[in-house]
């Protein structure tokens, strides 16, 4: 998935600029992802649910805050946000945290090969405001702790193995988690205006008990080349993004997804959606709502990424016009799909199921604008896979 593999020169003051070893601009070097018809065509009017889809896509229902999630006795928690999906033999599991502090942690809901619900339960307990966070490529749930030196959680979407806090893996206000597994390390964002972006080297990939943070250095534009540097002290005694001379800042980092060298990550501070090449050491824009250009733009208040095998990246929007817009690989950006109804709300854990064929959400607030009032979608159709 090369979404964009051509650098292209930058013209300030007339003169043409070569992308060089230490150049950093404040434009960048590929052009932003501009508004245009998405693969799946216009929206619809809402549905029975208030969602409003593309032809030939439906949604319902799966759990709501402070109810029993349908044919179980198991009753879904408050303020669902991040999420993911595993595969379950023939069917899947769909893997939500709680963004509730105290008590926030992270429940499950199972899932047979036809869809239907078959349990749910929990998977974390006596933790606070998780966020986001992350699946690795052995089957466990990051659950991160938005809160000041908060901790990352390894936990068991069977629930079966008991969770267990990754020290390592630094104590700051953690968002979301991104694994690579060509390079061995685990991408994180820090949501807090003048936050870092960091990647976690464990000793041992498959093993996050031990390891090196490291924080992005890099310069003060939009693209161009970055280096890591070791956080001399992970447990956050001082913030770990003031440990780091040149550290790079970002403005609320948000979600987190990475597939074929790249990882993607937002910032809800500036709506911006950033693309680190791992091979290349580089960063630029995938998306900035400021650079939109004919019109309004489609994407604001950037949040949740995930995206599918076809390349087509999926950002759930926190308020804005409580939409899931995607991206394309050719850099077009469109709404999917729009919650009515729920303005106090935003749009969290958007997963997809193992065969790409179900997509997952939620709406953390509902209707009511409580974190009582949580609501878990499914929408099936014709996805590009």
């Amino acid at each position: 998935m090369e979404r964009r593999t051509l650098l292209r020169a930058a013209v300030l003051g007339g003169t043409s600029i070569a992308f060089g070893g230490t150049l950093w601009r404040g434009a960048a070097y590929a052009a932003p992802a501009q508004p245009g018809a998405g693969p799946y065509g216009a929206l619809g009017a809402p549905d029975a649910n208030g969602i409003r889809l593309p032809s030939g896509f439906t949604s319902r229902v799966v759990a709501r805050s402070g109810q029993r999630v349908p044919g179980t006795s198991y009753t879904w928690h408050n303020a669902p946000d991040g999420g993911a999906c595993y595969a379950d033999g023939s069917g899947w599991i769909y893997v939500s945290n709680s963004e509730i502090s105290p008590s926030g942690g992270a429940s499950a809901v199972r899932f047979s090969s036809t869809g239907t619900v078959t349990s749910a339960y929990r998977i974390l307990s006596g933790t606070r405001t998780n966020c986001a966070g992350g699946k690795t490529p052995w089957d466990t749930w990051l659950s991160c702790e938005e809160v000041d030196r908060g901790y990352v959680y390894e936990t068991d979407p069977w629930g079966v193995k008991a969770a267990v806090r990754r020290d390592a893996m630094g104590r700051f206000k953690h968002e979301a988690a991104a694994a690579d597994p060509v390079r061995g390390v685990v991408y994180l964002t820090e949501d807090v205006t003048d936050g870092c972006f960091y990647r976690f080297r464990p000793t041992t990939w498959g093993d996050l008990s031990s390891g090196t943070l490291e924080v992005m250095v890099a310069g003060t534009g939009t693209s161009g080349p970055v280096t890591w540097t070791r956080v001399p002290d992970p447990s956050g005694a001082t913030a770990t993004r003031n440990q780091v001379s040149g550290a790079k800042r970002f403005n609320g980092g948000e979600g987190c997804y990475y597939a074929d060298d790249t990882c993607w990550f937002t910032t809800k501070g500036d709506n911006r959606v950033w693309q680190y090449d791992a091979a290349a050491q580089t960063i630029e824009l995938a998306y900035d709502d400021s650079l939109v250009t004919g019109g309004s733009a489609p994407l604001t208040g950037v949040d949740n990424v995930t995206g599918t095998a076809s390349g087509d990246l999926f950002v759930a929007e926190d308020g804005g016009t409580m939409e899931i817009c995607l991206i394309t690989p050719d850099d077009v950006v469109a709404p999917f799909l729009r919650v009515d109804g729920q303005s106090a709300s935003e749009i969290t854990g958007p997963a997809f199921s193992p065969d790409g064929r179900r997509l997952y959400f939620s709406s953390q607030r509902g209707t009511s604008g409580s974190s009582s009032g949580g609501i878990t979608y499914e929408v099936t159709g014709p996805f590009r896979t």
